[in-house]
């Protein structure tokens, strides 16, 4: 009967000390900021006055550089962001861990004439 308590309370022991901690947001201070953000395109983009350079000031290089059949060329940049939050609940003799992922893109295509100056743009946003 004494070597029931003995085994149960190592479990114990064994179960709590196999408990991971989450921590969000650890290590972001390595992590690159994108200002690829509805606020900074409306604000910063005006059609037929924004030139390439200062786009590339604003944005950087672009993800892909082509042309349209008006032979104008076309600057498309891409941000996907994966948010995950996890959570965990805990019983005396297992564990249960649940998760949910949020998925993001956003899209922005930049037109530019022949002097290199914005045209046009759009943007396409999506959360899944």
């Amino acid at each position: 009967m004494k070597w029931k308590w003995i085994i149960t309370g190592m479990l114990l022991i064994g179960f709590t000390f196999s408990c991971k901690s989450y921590q969000y947001g650890a290590g972001e201070e390595n992590v690159q900021k994108s200002n690829l953000t509805m606020g900074v395109v409306k604000s910063k983009i005006e059609k037929g006055t924004t030139t390439q350079e200062e786009i590339l000031k604003i944005f950087g290089s672009p993800n892909i550089i082509t042309k349209n059949r008006s032979d104008n060329e076309v600057w498309s940049y891409n941000k996907m962001s994966v948010a995950r939050k996890e959570g965990e609940t805990f019983f005396v003799f297992g564990q249960k861990a649940s998760s949910s992922t949020t998925n993001q893109s956003f899209d922005l295509i930049i037109i530019f004439n022949e002097e290199d100056v914005v045209i046009d743009y759009s943007v396409i946003s999506t959360a899944f």
